[in-house]
């Protein structure tokens, strides 16, 4: 049985890369309508974009000649589609439009031949794009965004129902891998398709913004180098006055992982293996600053979780401190010395899934004080 759950999900995995490669079988024809192939364009991030010359949001073309201009050399492609399904505001042949925008915008990325993006006609790079990507709405908060539901509303009641291009300037990012992992509608301000390109050309940042919590694991142990350097990663953290105030026990017994899973995290009977993540108070502050080994430890853990995930591991944590009933079990399994405070419980392993990481940016949760006031 777990023979043919590790194959599946081998298997599904297989399939998932296949999807992403799908999008490097598309060409296109350039604006001197020779073949293109976006398999040229593997292993960069690629912005998407169906664009016209008379619409409002044509400004945003400086937008996107400012995005080339700042990351092309990090690895960012943008890649210009006209359209003219919008209130016909992309008229005129590609070289005119292609003279326009080089006159207007001084326009550097590529631009290619007018295409359709919706309907029977629509180019089939868009229509899977579209089936990748589906249209999540526009924000009606902000003006333009309650204006273009307004006006597309009055002539389709029900046009959010479908994944169809909705107006000019929609954008789809593409990752290295070739995953389609963002559409934009053109109301979107600027700055938060810069922060996803720059999560995508970043290597740290992608593990941060991309990491989630895995509890399903296949089989496959964990080397004892691969916990090694998940250990190294957590020592790594910062820790107040460099009292390094941590001890890590790596767990790895079925039986031990049994007890640790029973009842509430069955995930630590199915991993491979654990570490453990305490605080040595014998090596944490004194007096009122002693907690400080909670904020130590933490950041220790979230250094784990990170290296894991940019390992091609899965880990997930589960709470042990404060709560005294975790804290005592916990000790007595592991025979801990009275010094040694068991914080959280890391299960790692090789993911048996594959969740999609959950968009947690909320603008609400910020608040900004200007400088110099």
């Amino acid at each position: 049985m777990k023979k043919l759950l590790v194959i599946c999900f081998l298997a599904s995995v297989c399939a998932m890369n296949t999807v992403a490669q799908q999008i490097y079988n598309f060409k296109v024809k350039n604006e001197s309508g020779t073949d293109v192939s976006l398999a040229d364009y593997k292993g960069r991030v690629l912005l998407i974009v169906n664009t016209a010359t008379r619409c409002g949001f044509t400004p945003q073309y400086k937008e996107l000649e400012a995005l080339y201009e700042k990351f092309h050399a990090q690895g960012l492609e943008i890649l210009d589609f006209p359209c003219n399904q919008f209130g016909e505001q992309a008229p005129g042949s590609i070289e005119e439009i292609h003279q326009f925008c080089t006159a207007n915008f001084d326009i550097q990325f590529p631009q290619f031949d007018k295409i359709d993006v919706n309907g029977a006609n629509a180019h089939p790079l868009f229509s899977y794009l579209k089936g990748q990507q589906g249209f999540r709405g526009f924000d009606v908060n902000d003006p333009t965004g309650k204006m273009m539901d307004g006006m597309l509303r009055k002539k389709d009641a029900n046009y959010d129902k479908n994944s169809d291009i909705k107006w000019n300037f929609t954008k789809f990012l593409v990752d290295a891998e070739g995953n389609v992992v963002r559409r934009y509608e053109p109301t979107e301000d600027i700055t938060r398709v810069e922060a996803d390109i720059r999560q995508y050309l970043n290597p740290t940042i992608s593990s941060i913004m991309t990491r989630t919590s895995i509890r399903q694991f296949t089989s496959q142990p964990v080397s004892k180098s691969q916990v090694e350097m998940l250990l190294r990663a957590g020592m790594a953290a910062p820790t107040a006055v460099n009292r390094q105030p941590w001890h890590f026990v790596v767990v790895s017994d079925k039986a031990k992982l049994t007890v640790l899973g029973a009842g509430r995290n069955r995930m630590l009977e199915q991993c491979p293996v654990v570490i453990v993540v305490c605080g040595d108070l014998d090596k944490a502050l004194s007096g009122k600053a002693q907690e400080y080994w909670v904020q130590d430890c933490s950041a220790a853990t979230e250094n784990i979780l990170l290296a894991a995930h940019a390992l091609g591991l899965g880990a997930v944590w589960t709470g042990v401190y404060p709560i005294d009933g975790r804290v005592s079990a916990v000790t007595s399994l592991l025979q801990l010395p009275s010094a040694i405070v068991p914080l959280c419980v890391i299960a790692v392993g090789y993911p048996a899934e594959q969740p999609t990481p959950k968009d947690k940016w909320k603008t609400e949760n910020v608040s900004y004080e200007e400088y110099g006031k």
